[in-house]
């Protein structure tokens, strides 16, 4: 499981990057700023969700009943 989530950010990345370089030198239309935003909201639930996993696997418990949160709960979090 933990593997599918670090492959799912990388290919969340990538497509980030991608996106970011198409546009380099332009200003991103409003299909593109959504798409980035959807991307950025994706890799930072999928982040979230890898570290409540290794949260719960710290505290002994198990690691598969971490679940996605939404994004508002995600967002609203200090570093």
């Amino acid at each position: 499981m933990d593997e599918d989530l670090h492959r799912r950010i990388d290919e969340l990345v990538d497509d980030e990057h991608a996106l970011r370089s198409r546009a380099a030198g332009n200003a991103l239309g409003d299909a593109e700023r959504a798409r980035l935003r959807s991307l950025e909201d994706a890799a930072d639930r999928t982040w979230d969700l890898l570290r409540q996993r290794d949260a719960k696997r710290d505290a002994g418990l198990d690691p598969d009943s971490a679940a996605e949160r939404a994004n508002d709960m995600v967002e609203g979090y200090l570093s």
